[in-house]
């Protein structure tokens, strides 16, 4: 009996981390999936042991697939099961390591960089990995679009949408928060005082919308923008919206937060300036050249 050679392949993305990461992570897989002509699954295991944050595509026009079963199923929920003891957090990085070394694994070998190898998979794969490059799935970006557009938006957002729309809006981020004591590190008052004079050059009557998880610190330090509106959603409003309107504002000055830079490559305005920071962590080892788009300005 002849084998089936149509049987059309699967790749596995591993879904974690922040809200910018997981559109990173579908992303990449979706583009793969489409140069590969292979079925896309989402692998969102992680997040029994991932206590900082939670699976959040299933707003957007995303599906998980989960009903798809490749045979490495059972290796893939050996890695993302919960590590409650150090024995299982060793063992797990163990076997990733191990992993490496079949057909079926491929993981991200340096992070930022462009791997054009992801595109030449012979068999079903596992992927795991942040994939945070646009070069892997700019040519999809149509589609993209369409299938990060949220369902639905609550009334507040879009009463803050039509003041965007109406004015010469530009989305300014700043994160704190988590940000204060990790590898990240926040931007500093030197960047965003650049960038808002960047921005005034083409446009003296840009009305800045401020997105912050720290409105205070804001109220305190933002006394150079005369013309500035805080974005204050409700609590049970998802971070979504605040993505999306980021999305709508004409131009954006984005921090060193794969939250904001999603807000700037949705924005679909053709004639948009976006700013984002070069220093994207406190260590200097991680080249993330390749992780702004070559149309936006970095400072």
């Amino acid at each position: 009996m002849k084998k089936n050679t149509n049987l059309t392949k699967i790749i596995t993305v591993n879904i974690i981390g922040g809200l910018g990461n997981q559109m990173f992570q579908f992303a990449f897989g979706y583009a793969v999936s489409k140069e590969s002509n292979s079925k896309i699954k989402l692998e969102v295991s992680g997040f029994n042991s991932y206590n900082q944050r939670h699976y959040a595509l299933d707003l957007f026009n995303v599906k998980e697939n989960s009903e798809l079963k490749p045979k490495y199923d059972f290796l893939i929920n050996k890695i993302n099961s919960k590590h409650n003891s150090l024995l299982s957090k060793v063992s797990s990085k163990l076997l990733r390591e191990l992993l490496r070394f079949t057909k079926f694994y491929f993981q991200e070998r340096e992070r930022f960089v462009f791997d054009q190898n992801v595109f030449n998979i012979k068999t079903n794969t596992f992927f795991y990995g942040y994939w945070q490059n646009e070069k892997y799935f700019k040519k999809y970006r149509k589609e993209l679009l369409e299938i990060f557009k949220l369902k639905d938006i609550h009334s507040q957002t879009k009463e803050y949408q039509q003041k965007i729309i109406k004015s010469e809006s530009v989305s300014l981020h700043i994160r704190r928060g988590d940000y204060l004591n990790s590898i990240h590190g926040t931007c500093d008052m030197k960047y965003y005082k650049q960038a808002v004079t960047e921005i005034l050059k083409i446009n003296k009557k840009a009305n800045f919308f401020i997105f912050s998880d720290d409105i205070s610190w804001v109220k305190n330090n933002l006394d150079f923008i005369d013309h500035k509106t805080l974005v204050l959603l409700e609590s049970d409003i998802p971070d979504h919206e605040e993505m999306y309107l980021m999305s709508q504002c004409k131009h954006n000055i984005i921090a060193n937060s794969s939250f904001s830079w999603w807000g700037a490559w949705l924005n679909q305005n053709s004639d948009k300036k976006v700013i984002a920071p070069k220093k994207w962590f406190n260590s200097s080892t991680l080249d993330t050249k390749d992780l702004i788009p070559a149309s936006w300005v970095r400072l």
